[in-house]
């Protein structure tokens, strides 16, 4: 039987076991920008979304979803020809669940018209914006906090406001045309994995209207709202192994499919002053703060995907469940999560601890996933500095224990390298990846070189305890193998 090909068309005609939108999608208002079309903004906040326009009385609430990257032509060229429907298909133990989601209403590809979108964001029927541009899309100099000025998209876009490059640029530009048009800005919202993303966001953006325009970064600061949300679920990239499943399976001819977990979570501190979508009516958590939620999952969850990538791919294993099957690896996670995290961590309303780290070693274990490890690996350099180092920090403030954070460094170093323990090639995708490589490859056992780079360390870099751990650790990693150097840090006795 021919697979159908997934349009709006298509929907009257889904196969019996694929659910679909029950609204009138024409009725829904484009009142959020979504910046950041990938795998996880349409396995979560889009999901939370569809599921909240099948209730009564929410059509006010609909996405208009940015592209802002030229390689994202691929997927615009996939949404536009759907209609912007695209299927998520939940994988877990009680089997597959196929739904096709339509809360993406409308998709702009920045490169082809920028006039385009920033007049959208511009609009005031744009009521917040909100972004997952990756952890590195928010120009952080990563030892210092501060915002990295010296970046050549952020000179770009100073000079070339009309045709921004990146997301500050795009939001810049339109915030001062709502200034200049007397409208109030959007909320911004920003949904990456960092701690206080919100206000992560609203100190970046600040600094780079202050360098463009003083008068428009005071009228931000007194004016625009930036909540801090914390996001989970883990959505692997898309594959033509997806693709194929989607057609044999469910018998549905999607070009970007999106593969996920049963799993799904978001906390949102409520500070919306043009209104927002009632979340709360299909899952989302509402609160006040968001911190506890957001340093328990950074810490344990994003920055035991950082324990396992690393090391899992030097033993040329390909999927996060493969390293989990690796009883060195796994307990490699379970320790670090026990013994150096969990006694950083405050308690958090309404969350077991230890039944959330359980849920964990399931959830990374779950073999219908198929998590590549490359995808957990990607941006390295944005995210041992996140998820990782602010641990070690706190343990060396309290001379705690620091032995399989500072393992996880060290795989990180030897990763970079390029090759696994058995030679063979591993992707290195990263916007620093060229001068990470260099200097992998120029110290070699020695991670002096590595350590030296204090926008990535900072003051880290003059800890001695921290340094020799990682240069013991790197050593060890070249000297021994990596097998070894697990075994040695496992037996670790702080």
């Amino acid at each position: 039987m021919k697979a159908l090909a997934l349009n709006q068309a298509a929907l009257a005609a889904l196969p019996p076991d694929v659910a679909g939108p029950g609204y009138a999608r024409e009725d829904v208002a484009r009142s959020i920008v979504h910046i950041g079309v990938g795998g996880f903004f349409r396995a979560h906040q889009a999901v939370y979304l569809d599921r909240l326009l099948h209730l009564p009385g929410q059509h006010e609430w609909g996405y208009c979803g940015v592209a802002l990257l030229p390689h994202d032509a691929a997927i615009r060229d996939a949404m536009l020809a759907q209609d912007c429907l695209y299927t998520v298909v939940e994988r877990g133990a009680q089997g597959d669940a196929a739904r096709v989601v339509g809360s993406l209403l409308e998709f702009l590809y920045a490169p082809d018209d920028a006039e385009a979108v920033l007049e959208k964001m511009a609009d005031p029927g744009t009521r917040i914006v909100a972004l997952t541009i990756t952890e590195g899309g928010y120009y952080i100099n990563q030892g210092n906090g501060e915002f990295d000025a010296a970046h050549a998209d952020i000179a770009h876009d100073l000079a070339h406001p009309l045709t921004p490059r990146c997301s500050f640029g795009y939001l810049a530009e339109a915030l001062r045309r709502r200034r200049e048009r007397g409208l109030a800005p959007f909320t911004l919202m920003s949904c990456d994995n960092l701690q206080n993303n919100g206000d992560v966001l609203r100190k970046m953006l600040l600094a780079f209207t202050a360098l463009g325009d003083p008068a428009l970064s005071e009228w931000v600061a007194h004016n625009a709202a930036f909540p801090n949300s914390m996001v989970d679920r883990i959505t692997p990239a898309t594959t033509d192994e997806h693709r194929a499943l989607l057609r044999e399976r469910f018998g549905l001819a999607d070009a970007w499919p999106v593969m996920t977990e049963p799993f799904l979570q978001w906390v949102i501190e409520d500070h919306f002053p043009g209104g927002r979508p009632a979340w709360e009516l299909v899952g989302a958590q509402m609160t006040a703060d968001v911190l506890p939620y957001e340093k328990m999952k950074l810490r344990l969850l994003n920055a035991g995907h950082q324990s396992l990538c690393y090391l899992g791919m030097l033993f040329d294993y390909e999927y996060a469940h493969e390293a989990m099957a690796d009883a060195g690896i796994r307990q490699l996670f379970s320790d670090m999560m026990d013994i150096e995290v969990t006694p950083l961590l405050p308690a958090v309303e309404g969350i077991d601890l230890v039944a959330y780290k359980r849920t964990l070693i399931e959830r990374f274990s779950n073999p219908t996933i198929r998590d590549q490890l490359s995808r957990i690996g990607t941006e390295g350099s944005a995210r041992i500095p996140k998820f990782v180092l602010p641990s070690v920090r706190e343990q060396l403030e309290r001379g705690g224990p620091i032995a399989r954070l500072s393992f996880t460094v060290a795989c990180w170093f030897r990763y970079l390298n390029g090759r696994s323990e058995s030679g063979a090639q591993m992707p290195l995708i990263d916007p620093h990846g060229e001068r990470l490589r260099g200097h992998a490859l120029r110290g070699g056992a020695d991670a002096g070189p590595l350590l030296s780079l204090r926008e990535l360390f900072g003051e880290l870099a003059d800890e001695p305890r921290f340094t020799a751990q990682v240069r013991e650790d790197l050593a060890r990693l070249y000297r021994d193998g990596a097998r070894a150097a697990l075994d040695h840090v496992l037996d670790a006795k702080e």
